[in-house]
């Protein structure tokens, strides 16, 4: 399995120019040959293959005046570019036919200049290494000061430098794990939980505890609002507009950060104590449109279960996704019955059919658990017995019963 591992770097003025003239020349190639494949497009011809693309806008380009400058950076950061488009065309095209899951994917389009969000990517074929002094040595651009904040657990294949729109920049190596080293660090553990996610409360587990949520956004609305005022009064084109740009990106940048850690956090947990988890899937597109926008775009719950999924792989856990349409808040936890919708509003009930008294978010919870066929007895049965056919007599409809609450 790849991860990435990312670190913070913190080049010199001098380092931060030769990553600006890097940042340019792969999005100068990275344009060229989008427009290339255009024009091919648009002539009716083939599309143009790597190997041509590499040998007119790279080796060729940099025999050119107006390409010479292309030969001071690293040429593994130019064919990475390629790549990259390589990529993008080979996913839009799988978007097409359907091959590729998820939303559909347009074709490439051309990087901006003014896009303060850059990155390029070393290989092994660049020599890069890391130096004993713990910096990161690159081609053409020196020894980068690197904030360690834990080891690499192997050696890495490959390092992306990005910079963010915070005016941050970042090291991102990719790691090959090894999996009976991930088993060792996480043993077997002998529960099973189902996750409830909410506003009110983050999460609720099935076993009654409940994670209240930060709300990083709601906390920081009065700082952002603050420095969003200030830069809509900046002239536009002028230095301190920048400045307050810069600003407001380093806000929103530590409440992404501190979310996301909070997410690392809980998951990481919730995979160590617990060898199986059910979660519901949520239709987050759907929530994003109504009221609850904000709220739920704070709580970042796909991020979350995102980091769940691949954990519980890396780690040799059980991960299951119920059905969204799953009635997990209408039904009984102990009976099973189904006592109909309920109003957000309503935080506790009470079952009509057995009297058991349910918090909303709680009795969801085990709900997940025993919809993902999680929920066990002391003894290893099923909490719920498993749905039998029907015998030969009991087929058809024979009526109504005179009793509702019976039917």
């Amino acid at each position: 399995m790849q991860l990435r591992y990312s670190f913070r770097l913190y080049p010199q003025p001098g380092q931060r120019i030769a990553l600006a003239k890097a940042f340019g020349c792969a999005r100068v190639v990275f344009n060229d040959a989008v427009r290339a494949r255009e024009d091919a497009r648009a002539a009716g011809k083939p599309f143009p293959k790597a190997a041509e693309l590499s040998r007119t806008l790279i080796t060729q380009a940099k025999r050119t005046a107006e390409r010479a400058w292309l030969g001071g950076v690293s040429a593994v950061v130019l064919q990475q570019s390629l790549r990259d488009v390589e990529a993008a065309y080979r996913n839009f095209f799988a978007s097409l036919t359907g091959e590729r899951k998820g939303p559909k994917l347009g074709a490439p389009r051309f990087k901006s200049r003014k896009d303060p969000r850059q990155s390029i990517r070393f290989t092994a074929n660049a020599r890069w290494s890391l130096t004993l002094a713990g910096r990161l040595n690159l081609p053409k651009i020196g020894e980068v000061r690197v904030k360690w904040s834990r080891t690499l657990p192997a050696v890495p294949s490959s390092v992306t430098v990005i910079k963010d729109v915070a005016d941050r920049y970042f090291a991102s190596f990719v790691i090959d794990t090894d999996p009976a080293a991930d088993l060792e660090r996480m043993p077997h553990a002998d529960q099973s939980i189902g996750v409830d996610l909410g506003l009110t409360h983050f999460a609720v587990l099935s076993d009654g505890t409940k994670i209240d949520s930060p709300r990083f956004l709601r906390r920081a609305e009065k700082k952002l609002k603050k420095a969003q005022r200030k830069l809509s009064r900046k002239k536009k084109g002028s230095k301190n507009r920048a400045k307050a740009r810069l600003k407001v990106a380093r806000a929103h940048a530590h409440v992404a950060d501190a979310r996301r850690e909070f997410h690392h956090q809980l998951s990481t947990r919730l995979i160590r104590e617990n060898q199986a988890i059910a979660v519901e899937d949520l239709a987050v597109k759907g929530l994003a449109r109504t009221r609850l926008a904000k709220s739920v775009h704070d709580a970042g719950w796909s991020q979350f279960v995102g980091m769940l999924e691949y954990k519980a792989k890396r780690y040799g856990r059980t991960f299951v996704k119920t059905g969204r349409f799953e009635p997990t808040s209408q039904v009984c936890s102990t009976c099973g019955h189904h006592d109909g919708p309920k109003p957000l509003a309503v935080r506790e009930w009470t079952c009509t059919a057995c009297g058991s008294v349910h918090d909303r978010d709680h009795n969801a919870a085990k709900n997940v658990k025993q919809a993902a066929g999680l929920a066990v007895t002391a003894c290893g049965a099923p909490a719920r017995p498993e749905p039998l056919l029907a015998q030969r007599e009991e087929t058809g409809s024979h009526g109504s019963p005179p009793d509702a609450r019976a039917a």
